[in-house]
């Protein structure tokens, strides 16, 4: 990361997935000594951003951003060499100081002043970045650390502390005051921090947390610092402490990287054709002399220019050209990223390609008669390989970005999102990770049936009930994704928590990507994965419990914990409809997941949906399966 635009030197360093997922643009990132927003996507300099080729993804962020975004990109890197003020120590991601005020670390002084008002002096460190930190021009010079709050509104607007505001109760004192933050107390909650004024005004930080506390704050100016502008808004403002996890959550897409062909080198050049068929009419010689120019070459350049080049002439020459057919077919794939997928998956093919391999798990899963858990399984398959790319469109703050999981990763996003750029974006920044996986289908024929039962119908009318006064009280616009999904993602937590017992990941670090849909094109399963930023991916714990005399003992485990959890009976008569919740029979003691892991925030969930609870009988699909087979 580099301050923008001026002071040109770096002040610490991110992981690109951090970029996207943690820290990107709009976001605050707290640095040991200095806080910095993350600066718009004007600011970035893509001549050292890597391109990235994934079409179906494209299509997806052009439906949301518009038909001008012509690539996504990799955050700007150059590779770091000895030399501290090298070419690659002023290539990174533009940041500036925010918020825009600081306090002196000296007890004795307090001082809270803005970082220009030329108090404060910052020292830059170009050997070790983390420690550039501002310091206060005092008889005994301190560093001086950021303020502790920010104004944030539901538009996702955020703006400094209006200290001068806040202390002498919304009047305008006028010039010549100076200002001190003082804590009283080692707890550091808000009460014991005051506000004082050099004319003896003096308010405490409580005053300003909560919403009965709202009116002592102004309206919200508008400001996106991160584009360095001003929109007009005029909502009530919030105050938020330094670091709230709410000031910011980030509005993606994410698709796993699906085979066109077979063949190695095909693929590759079929995912860069757009770039490639530029050159596919030129003379071979000239094709050949200009392939390691084109920034396709970094992925290519394993097989050989001979290899690219027939495989460009045949493509060029063959009726099955990449075209204006396979553009249409990725523009339809576009609408719903999750349907592609879900055929590759179920595809009865085994996949061996750097990017996507799959193994299937030949021959009957259970003995014949069998009719436990694991019987109501269609189909086993590790996928020892996968890439997930992820762009970063848009963010929310304060409330988190609503999900459509019925319509795929391309749903309606109904709450207010800021931009990443003051104009259309020309690019969007994205993240690639490798890693590995386990698929499962689920018989279709025994869910449809389950779906039917008049029990199912009547609890699914509890949860959609609920559904509705969640929409309501929130504002929000998104469809019921029907009790298949629910039972298929209930069932996708209680599996991440076994498989982290077992593979040596981090619950946290186990992901789900639920497929569920009924009607003409039927899909019951989900793939639960694991990715990591390293180009090698994941080490294989994993997929190892792919096998199936590994598998179906984990289901039942799975099935027999989530029987009985820690906070029944109380989890269990959990009513979704008296608050508008949107999940059942479920808690942090039985089936919550980390952020990391859950597609729908912990939402969607009812153990009463998979077995017999304390409060719920019969309509347990497990329970149920001797019944259907």
């Amino acid at each position: 990361m580099s301050p923008a635009p001026d002071n040109r030197f770096r002040v610490g360093e991110l992981r690109p997935s951090q970029l996207l997922h943690t820290f990107g643009i709009g976001s605050i990132a707290d640095l040991p000594n200095l806080s910095v927003m993350v600066m718009g996507l004007d600011r970035w300099d893509p001549g050292s951003a890597s391109v990235i080729a994934e079409q179906r993804l494209l299509a997806a962020v052009r439906r949301k951003l518009g038909p001008q975004v012509a690539q996504l990109r990799l955050p700007p890197h150059q590779p770091k060499t000895r030399d501290p003020f090298g070419s690659w120590a002023s290539v990174g991601v533009p940041v500036e100081v925010f918020p825009g005020w600081l306090r002196c670390s000296n007890p004795s002084c307090n001082l809270l002043a803005p970082a220009r008002s030329g108090l404060f002096t910052l020292k830059a460190n170009s050997y070790a970045p983390e420690k550039t930190r501002y310091v206060h021009n005092h008889r005994v010079p301190a560093t001086a650390l950021p303020a502790r709050f920010v104004l944030a509104c539901p538009n996702g607007h955020l703006d400094d502390f209006p200290w001068l505001f806040f202390v002498h109760g919304g009047t305008d004192p006028g010039p010549g005051h100076t200002l001190t933050l003082v804590e009283r107390g080692t707890t550091g909650e808000a009460a014991n921090i005051f506000v004082r004024c050099s004319c003896n005004e003096s308010r405490s930080m409580a005053d300003a947390i909560g919403h009965t506390n709202q009116a002592n704050l102004p309206a919200c100016r508008g400001r996106h610092p991160h584009l360095d502008k001003f929109d007009s808004c005029g909502e009530q403002t919030r105050t938020l402490a330094l670091g709230a996890t709410n000031s910011w959550f980030a509005m993606q897409l994410k698709v796993f990287s699906l085979p066109r062909t077979d063949e190695p080198v095909e693929q590759a050049v079929r995912e860069h054709w757009e770039s490639l068929s530029i050159l596919a009419p030129l003379p071979a010689e000239t094709v050949k002399a200009l392939l390691p120019t084109q920034s396709a070459w970094q992925v290519l350049e394993q097989f050989g220019v001979e290899s690219v080049y027939q495989t460009i002439a045949a493509l060029h020459a063959s009726a099955v050209a990449p075209g204006a057919d396979e553009e249409s077919e990725t523009q339809e794939q576009a609408v719903d990223l999750r349907a592609p997928e879900w055929d590759a998956f179920t595809d009865q093919r085994e996949h061996n390609l750097d990017d996507f391999s799959t193994r299937r798990e030949r021959g009957r899963i259970v003995p014949a008669g069998d009719t436990g858990a694991a019987s109501a399984l269609a189909d086993i398959v590790r996928v020892t390989k996968l890439r997930e790319v992820s762009a970063l469109y848009a963010f929310t703050r304060l409330d988190a970005p609503d999900w459509d999981t019925s319509a795929g990763a391309v749903g309606a996003d109904n709450r207010r999102c800021a931009p990443i750029s003051s104009n259309p974006p020309s690019w969007v920044p994205c993240a690639e990770t490798r890693g590995e996986g386990i698929f499962l289908r689920f018989d279709e024929a025994r869910i449809a049936r389950w779906e039917q039962l008049a029990a199912v119908r009547e609890r699914e009318a509890v949860l959609r009930t609920a559904h509705a006064r969640w929409c309501q009280r929130m504002g929000a616009q998104l469809d019921w994704p029907g009790v298949r999904y629910v039972l298929l993602h209930t069932l996708a937590h209680c599996l991440i928590r076994e498989f982290a017992l077992e593979c040596g990941y981090g619950a946290s670090g186990i992901s789900e990507r639920i497929y569920a849909r009924s009607g003409d094109q039927p899909m019951a399963g989900f793939l639960l994965y694991t990715a990591a930023p390293d180009s090698e991916g994941t080490l294989g714990g994993l997929v190892s419990l792919g096998e199936k005399d590994r598998l179906v003992p984990l289901l039942g485990q799975a099935m027999e914990a989530a029987q009985l959890c820690g906070s029944d009976p109380l989890c269990a008569e959990h009513d979704p409809r008296e608050h508008g919740r949107l999940h059942g029979a479920a808690c942090h003691a039985c089936l919550f997941a980390a952020e990391t892991s859950c597609e729908t925030g912990n939402r969607y969930l009812d153990r009463a949906l998979l077995v017999d609870t304390f409060a719920q009988s019969g309509i347990g699909f497990f329970d149920l399966l001797p019944a259907m087979a």
